[in-house]
């Protein structure tokens, strides 16, 4: 078990319309200081299934923090995690104790932000519980959706149930127009 501070911060600006929340980075995300990096996660190629333009080669995620915060932001989509800091064995989510929340309230109301995701089980349960009393409480809640995780240890669902599932939750929320 070993205490981790998140380490880096949010990406959005005022045009972000959807915050995707994480649990906690994983050791690997930590060490290239941003979201979603280690290399068998399935996030960056469900937003590009998802966003990206065919007709523009160069709208594509990208391997660097920096392309991807630039594709996200590019399609409106803000980043964080649920968690500030708390105890972990490597990135495993159901060793998680004594974790410390995030302030949303900056990015909700500096933002458009309409819907809130969490990716994984764990994620959706630490913002239930650590989260959304705060942001009702501060008014300025908006509703959650629980999205499966695109962590490799989701094994069982594969990627293009996963692009399904998030390509619907985009839908809904008015992020994507329905195909």
């Amino acid at each position: 078990m070993e205490h981790v501070e998140h380490g880096f911060g949010p990406v959005w600006d005022a045009a972000s319309r959807v915050l995707v929340l994480g649990s906690m980075p994983s050791p690997k995300s930590r060490e290239a200081g941003f979201y979603y990096m280690h290399r068998q996660n399935r996030f960056w190629p469900v937003m590009a299934a998802l966003f990206a333009d065919p007709a523009d080669p160069n709208d594509v995620p990208g391997d660097s923090p920096d392309s991807r915060r630039a594709f996200a932001l590019r399609h409106h989509v803000a980043l964080w995690d649920v968690i500030a800091s708390c105890d972990i064995v490597g990135a495993s989510d159901s060793s998680i104790r004594n974790a410390m929340p995030n302030d949303l309230t900056p990015i909700l109301r500096g933002s458009r932000v309409t819907r809130v995701f969490t990716t994984g089980a764990k994620a959706g349960q630490l913002y239930r519980r650590l989260i959304e009393p705060g942001l009702s409480a501060a008014g300025c809640a908006v509703p959650m959706i629980q999205l499966p995780s695109t962590s490799p240890a989701n094994a069982s669902m594969r990627l293009p149930r996963l692009i399904d599932v998030y390509r619907e939750a985009f839908e809904d929320a008015g992020i994507l127009r329905t195909t």
